[in-house]
């Protein structure tokens, strides 16, 4: 199975880099990225949030966490572990007024039953929705009523085109999107490119795009190995993917976080200006958010990092 899933992997990856190409060809001058989405400077007095440490239960923070503005209050979920490369990966919560200052709740870790990291959140119906990494990457569903006290609804159903199963391995950095009455699934494969699946209810997803991912790495340097979706937003009529990636060039792989543009969710451009964060600064997870005038920067592996936009002082 794992020579069937690397044959199948290469032929996708070449198959999508030939459409990619040709897609970046033919669409580059419809698509902008504007200077509020790509221009940012580091806040001052990083990190703004980082792990507890020795003696306590996450002695270190790893991959996406998830930061949602809600009312005037700013959520933070984020995965703390004991260090450990098998240590379980559990779920913390912390809220902020400002989004630079943070207080942790007093029930961490809120959730500790299963594997979760790599998760981010959106709101439904009144329903808080994680979509997040369990155990060997394979993507799942959580759901709660508060943002704090979370029931697990089990693993992803994504099938290919045809309805069977996608092939056996990891599926994980998932991030769902609604709109019009759909549901959107991005999800990776071994960081070997970008697949987008549809649901109308969350319980089936099936692939699109005749199962070919809609993103491959490179042809740039910062991404021409791996690459994974952080976030999509909507602004001014256009989608904007948020990903990292990494030349992998050595051990440990340094990773830089980028922008893409699509008008379609299936054709995406990437940024001429990418990457947006330094590779020796090993800035990954990178969120863009709203803070009701503009939109803050984030970038959250290992610890969280805050990017002002350039034209703003540092607070």
């Amino acid at each position: 199975m794992k020579r069937t899933l690397t044959v199948i992997f290469s032929v996708l990856f070449f198959q999508a880099l030939i459409v990619s190409l040709r897609v970046q060809t033919l669409s580059a001058e419809e698509i902008t990225f504007p200077d509020e989405l790509t221009k940012f400077v580091p806040y001052q007095h990083n990190p703004i949030f980082e792990a507890q440490g020795p003696g306590h239960w996450d002695v270190k923070i790893r991959e996406r966490g998830w930061i949602m503005p809600e009312g005037d209050l700013y959520h933070l979920w984020f995965t703390g572990y004991d260090g450990s490369r098998e240590g379980l990966k559990k779920l913390g919560y912390a809220w902020s007024y400002d989004g630079i200052h943070w207080t942790r709740s007093p029930c961490n870790p809120i959730y500790e039953k299963h594997w979760v990291e790599d998760m981010m959140v959106l709101k439904h119906d009144g329903t808080y929705h994680m979509f997040a990494e369990g155990k060997n990457d394979i993507a799942q569903h959580l759901v709660s009523t508060d943002a704090v006290n979370w029931k697990r609804v089990g693993a992803l159903d994504v099938r290919l085109s045809n309805g069977k199963p996608i092939p056996e391995g990891p599926y994980g950095t998932p991030v769902v999107w609604r709109e019009n009455d759909q549901w959107y699934l991005f999800y990776e494969r071994r960081d070997a490119g970008i697949w987008l699946a549809t649901s109308p209810d969350m319980k089936v997803w099936t692939n699109v795009n005749n199962d070919q991912p809609v993103m491959v790495p490179g042809p740039g340097k910062y991404d021409q190995k791996m690459i994974a979706m952080n976030q999509l937003i909507k602004h001014h009529g256009t989608y904007y993917m948020v990903f990292h990636g990494t030349a992998a060039a050595r051990k440990p792989s340094l990773w830089t976080t980028n922008l893409a543009a699509s008008k379609d969710l299936l054709n995406w451009v990437k940024y001429p200006g990418n990457p947006l964060t330094r590779p020796e600064a090993n800035q990954s997870s990178g969120l863009l958010i709203p803070d009701g005038e503009r939109f803050r920067f984030y970038t959250m592996h290992g610890q969280v990092d805050l990017h002002l936009p350039e034209n703003s002082k540092s607070e």
